[in-house]
C-alpha cells in the first residue's frame, strides 16, 4: 500500500463511522477534519468532494459487516448452526459500544430519493445479504440438513426485513427485545424444516 493509498484508507475508516452516525449530508468535512487532525487541503488532495468519501466509507463498513458475519458463521459446524450465528451476530452487534445502526439501512433510507450510486451499492449489499442466507439454506438442503420444501429464496428475503425490522426498533427504543422475538421465531422457522 502507497502512503497515498494508506491515506486515503485512514480518512475513510475514520470518517465511516461518522457518516453512518450523522448520515451523509449531515456530516461535515469538518467532522472529517476533527476525525483525522489532517487539513482540509489534505482531506481534498486524497479525495475528490464529500460524495466520493461517503461511498467508500459505505463499502468500508460493508467490507466490515461482511467479514464480521464470515466469522461468527465460521465457528458453526452445521448449516443450520451458521443461520444461528449469522442471527445472534445481528444481535451481539447492539451491545456494541460506537455501533451507530446497520450501514445498509442508515445509507440505504438516505439515498434511496436522493442519491443514485449509493442507492446501488446498498441494493448491491441487500442481494449479498440475502443471497449469503439462501446459499446457506441450499447447502444445508444439500447436505440433508433441510427439508427440500425449504424456500431458499423466500426466507432470505423474510430473514433478512424482519432482522433489520427488528434492529430498526431495537436501536429507536433501546431494548433489544424485539429482535430477539424476531430472531426466536426465524430460528423456529428453520427448526421446522429439519427433519
Amino acid at each position: 500500500m502507497t502512503k497515498a493509498e494508506r491515506t486515503r484508507h485512514f480518512i475513510v475508516e475514520k470518517a465511516a463511522p461518522i457518516i453512518n452516525k450523522k448520515g451523509m449530508a449531515a456530516t461535515s468535512i469538518n467532522d472529517i477534519v476533527d476525525a483525522t487532525q489532517l487539513t482540509k487541503g489534505s482531506i481534498y488532495g486524497n479525495f475528490e468532494n464529500k460524495d466520493e468519501i461517503c461511498h467508500e466509507a459505505f463499502d468500508y463498513l460493508v467490507k466490515r459487516l461482511s467479514a464480521d458475519m464470515a466469522v461468527h458463521m465460521s465457528r458453526a459446524a452445521t448449516n443450520e448452526e451458521k443461520l444461528y450465528a449469522l442471527f445472534d451476530y445481528y444481535l451481539s452487534t447492539l451491545k456494541e459500544e460506537h455501533n451507530y445502526g446497520c450501514p445498509l439501512m442508515n445509507f440505504g433510507t438516505e439515498a434511496d430519493d436522493t442519491n443514485p450510486i449509493v442507492k446501488h451499492k446498498v441494493n448491491k449489499a441487500i442481494l449479498a445479504t440475502q443471497n449469503l442466507v439462501a446459499k446457506v439454506i441450499r447447502a444445508g438442503i444439500e447436505a440433508g440438513e433441510f427439508q427440500k420444501i425449504f424456500d431458499a429464496e423466500s426466507f432470505s428475503i423474510k430473514a433478512f426485513a424482519m432482522i433489520e425490522g427488528g434492529l430498526w426498533m431495537a436501536r429507536l427504543q433501546g431494548s433489544t427485545k424485539q429482535l430477539q422475538v424476531i430472531i426466536d421465531q426465524l430460528k423456529q422457522e428453520i427448526k421446522g424444516y429439519c427433519p
